[in-house]
């Protein structure tokens, strides 16, 4: 069941939303969690048990963690089966068929084993499960003793099948003690209708150019036209996360939950290490705090640092997905953030800022053609393209046509990628001195939100084109 969905929109959640204004405090957990196995089961109910294993597993985990941390050797023997189960479980679902397939690629043979269908979320929530148990194991979290709690915790719908990644310790007192108020409720309506705005207007419409052009041999593409769908995907993948996120995030606020941001304007950053810190802020802390941090971060000389970084994005790439594009994408910036480190940054800071936003957004864009591309030798003959080494021209008759019929919405998404509409917005709901100026303030705040709501469900009731990319993670 998608945010943006009509089924969601006008029957889920406002049933969720009655029923959970209306129970006593005491049965409000238990209508979220019954509400949360409802919106995974919608899609393929058997799926449903993958995620109650995953619960029950990390559950029993935790509580032996707990009893047991006073005995040093057996706790970590502990948590070492935690983590294999937890990878084994992730491993089987999404990378039995790429592990199978690339052993008959190699060695020859025609090992056959069936397709298996990827359950929606998984690698968020076992990332989300196994940050739980190694916050109790750290002492960064208390034990949940109670079993619906932890349910909640894993898959609490808002951010079940695409995050943002939520840590134990960041919600582990709003489980039992968070607080509702008009002012939080009506603040996640509006994140809620920015998120949704992002998705529909943006991510979608740049969503359809860029599949349009991606579909063509890059052969066959001029340079202008190879870099309209580039741009085109780049903000879809920004836009579709983002909006997702903060859909999210807005739907927390809803019921009473803090969930911290997940995206702050990547492509203003400079480098590729800060876009880092702005792109998918739970995955990147994730990795930090539970892989780098443990593997010795960069304490322990140059060598080290470099290893665990590699360890680290060769990880990134392929939790991404089971394709050896997408961890060609993650050790593509793995590299980057390397050099950087080593002698790049110290460069890039002398530049003028305007040619270091240039250097990050071109990296970026490269990055994503490995990212979208199913192959190697696609990726490489889309970049081809993209710097005028097939043949083709710097521009032809269909680059015009799509920089005359769609450059209004590149270019708004480009607007929206940067965080003028956000200043705007803040603009209008801050307070005056002026009583008039705040009543105006507040009354185009509201019209405002008003209308993007209600031309963003138009956009839901007419379009059949609405895909999300992180579904497949």
């Amino acid at each position: 069941m998608l945010f943006s969905s009509t089924i969601f929109l006008f029957a889920f959640l406002p049933i969720v939303l009655a029923l959970y204004f209306l129970v006593r405090p005491a049965f409000k957990n238990v209508i979220l969690l019954s509400a949360s196995l409802f919106f995974y089961a919608w899609g393929e109910p058997r799926y449903t048990i993958v995620m109650l294993l995953s619960i029950v597993m990390n559950y029993v985990f935790a509580l032996i963690v707990d009893a047991k941390r006073e005995h040093g050797t057996a706790v970590k023997w502990i948590m070492g089966m935690m983590v294999v189960a937890n990878l084994t479980l992730l491993g089987v679902f999404k990378y039995s068929n790429f592990i199978v397939d690339n052993i008959n690629s190699l060695l020859g043979t025609t090992i056959q084993i069936p397709e298996i269908p990827l359950p929606i979320g998984i690698s968020f929530f076992t990332f989300q499960a196994m940050s739980y148990v190694i916050d109790v194991y750290r002492r960064d979290g208390r034990v949940q003793k109670n079993p619906l709690n932890m349910a909640l915790y894993i898959s609490l719908f808002p951010q079940l099948i695409a995050g943002p990644i939520v840590r134990y310790q960041t919600v582990a007192d709003q489980i039992t003690k968070r607080k509702e108020s008009l002012s939080k409720f009506a603040e996640g309506a509006r994140r809620f209708i920015i998120g949704l705005a992002k998705k529909m207007f943006l991510a979608n419409n740049c969503g359809l150019i860029a599949d349009q052009i991606f579909a063509q041999n890059p052969g066959d593409l001029s340079t202008a036209l190879s870099w309209i769908g580039i741009l085109a995907y780049s903000l879809q993948i920004y836009f579709d996360f983002s909006g997702y996120s903060d859909m999210a995030i807005g739907l927390g606020k809803m019921f009473g939950f803090d969930f911290l941001e997940n995206f702050n304007y990547p492509y203003i950053s400079r480098s590729a290490t800060e876009f880092w810190r702005r792109w998918h802020i739970s995955l990147g802390s994730w990795f930090r705090d539970y892989v780098y941090i443990p593997l010795g971060g960069n304490r322990k000389g140059q060598f080290a640092t470099y290893r665990n970084l590699f360890i680290v994005w060769f990880a990134t790439g392929l939790w991404h997905g089971a394709n050896w594009t997408f961890i060609a994408w993650g050790l593509y910036y793995g590299i980057l953030i390397m050099l950087e480190k080593a002698f790049l940054l110290k460069w890039i800071g002398k530049l003028p800022a305007f040619i270091q936003h240039a250097y990050l957004l071109l990296l970026a864009m490269i990055g994503w053609v490995f990212f979208r591309s199913e192959t190697f030798t696609y990726a490489f003959d889309y970049i081809k393209t993209m710097f005028g080494l097939n043949g083709q021209g710097l521009w032809d008759e269909q680059a015009a046509y799509y920089f005359s019929e769609h450059g209004v919405i590149l270019l708004l998404g480009m607007v929206g990628s940067v965080p003028l509409v956000k200043m705007l917005l803040a603009w209008t709901a801050s307070e005056g001195s002026n009583k008039a100026i705040s009543t105006v303030k507040g009354l185009t705040s509201t019209l405002f939100y008003a209308a993007v709501f209600v031309l963003a469900v138009v956009y839901v009731v007419s379009t059949t084109f609405n895909p999300f990319i992180y579904f497949r993670f």
